[in-house]
């Protein structure tokens, strides 16, 4: 008798561009093994991130025909995919793949739906059609929300069946940012003092220009200098308004790391300027390192900091955040004690085993209650 195959997972991704969900992916993936077989759509077609996977995966990315704006056409066209593919277990990631949720039903393969948050068009309340759409498409679906911000708003405001949502922090490689600072790097960063840093996919809701412009006012007496890691479509207009703001000797703009642990070891402290998150995987690495941080009051970004940390966790406005800002770069003495405390914090809650074994457990249980992949289905 031939060997069972192990399970397929079909994920789907608006982009597999390198991100906060998809580095979660990557590292669940990698710590499985030969575990799972794994199918993944990017929508927009960027797998950039598929370089972070370990090459003896099994592992491919299927052509699917998507059209811009077609709804029906996409429904129709994506459920003869789950048809002929098979997958054990059907994966969506956020609203950019809610149509192949709307494929699903009614439903052909057991299907989890996971949700980081949102864009800028919903920073400040839920879009109603949206809304319904996920109420309607999701209720039969588990779906699972890293911060309790998203797990109020998946019950309140979506209505779905608080059975069918599940909290599931996201947890890091803690050990990675165990490492000594490296002098080089930090010695080729653009001006004088103390190094303010994030790091961020540049896009709108990250706000980077709310960092630019603080920045700008809490050094005004006082040298410092500002590293920004990353990369994305805002990235041009930044270091324009950088130029307009008289900044560009003292910020560097150090573009993508595959690698951001370095980065962090060499700053003094982590900005976090968003108008919308849920539980950053920037936030947990600067705590990793243990930084201090100044941040914008946004999702679980308050709940998940330390204590120590609160007084600089200020509303989503420029003022708040400037103020935020302006504390933490004066009181140096504070660092160290912060920053323990952040590093802490980030082993008691947010290390990436207790996540692994959730996830683990989450699948093998949707799986399950679909019957065994030899099974017949009626697709």
């Amino acid at each position: 008798m031939a060997p069972r195959q192990a399970p397929l997972l079909l994920s789907v991704y608006a982009t597999f561009a390198v991100g906060g969900p998809q580095r979660r992916f990557v590292a669940l993936a990698n710590r499985f093994a030969g575990r799972y077989r794994h199918r993944i759509v990017a929508m927009d077609g960027n797998t950039a991130a598929a370089g972070l996977l370990a090459p003896d995966l099994d592992v491919a990315f299927p052509t699917v025909a998507i059209r811009k704006g077609a709804t029906l056409a996409n429904r129709r066209s994506f459920r003869a995919v789950l048809r002929d593919l098979r997958p054990d277990l059907l994966l969506t990631c956020n609203w950019g793949s809610i149509e192949w949720a709307m494929a699903n039903v009614p439903r052909l393969v057991p299907h989890i739906h996971i949700e980081d948050g949102f864009g800028p068009e919903e920073r400040d309340r839920q879009l109603p059609r949206r809304a319904l759409t996920r109420r309607v498409v999701l209720r039969a679906s588990t779906v699972v929300v890293p911060s309790r911000t998203l797990e109020r708003i998946a019950t309140e405001i979506w209505r779905l069946p608080p059975a069918r949502v599940r909290y599931l922090p996201n947890g890091i490689d803690l050990a990675r940012f165990a490492i000594a600072p490296d002098p080089d790097l930090r010695g080729g960063f653009a001006g004088t003092g103390p190094v303010i840093g994030t790091v961020a996919a540049l896009r709108p809701e990250k706000n980077l220009g709310r960092l630019l412009r603080a920045f700008r006012a809490v050094t005004a007496t006082s040298p410092a200098r500002l590293v920004i890691v990353g990369d994305g479509p805002e990235r041009s207009g930044l270091e324009q308004l950088a130029a307009e703001l008289g900044l560009a000797d003292r910020v560097t703009f150090a573009g993508h790391s595959a690698e951001p642990a370095p980065f962090y070891r060499a700053f003094d402290l982590f900005a976090l300027s968003s108008d919308t998150e849920q539980m950053p995987l920037s936030l947990i690495e600067a705590m990793a390192a243990g930084l201090p941080v100044a941040a914008t009051d946004v999702g679980d970004v308050r709940a998940m900091l330390a204590q120590e940390n609160a007084p600089f966790v200020a509303p989503p406005d420029d003022a708040g955040f400037t103020a935020a800002l302006a504390g933490l770069l004066a009181a140096p003495g504070r660092w160290s004690a912060i920053g323990a405390a952040n590093l802490a914090r980030a082993k008691a809650a947010f290390d990436q085993e207790r996540m692994f074994a959730a996830y683990a457990a989450l699948f093998e249980a949707a799986i399950a209650g679909g019957g065994p992949a030899s099974q017949a289905r009626s697709l």
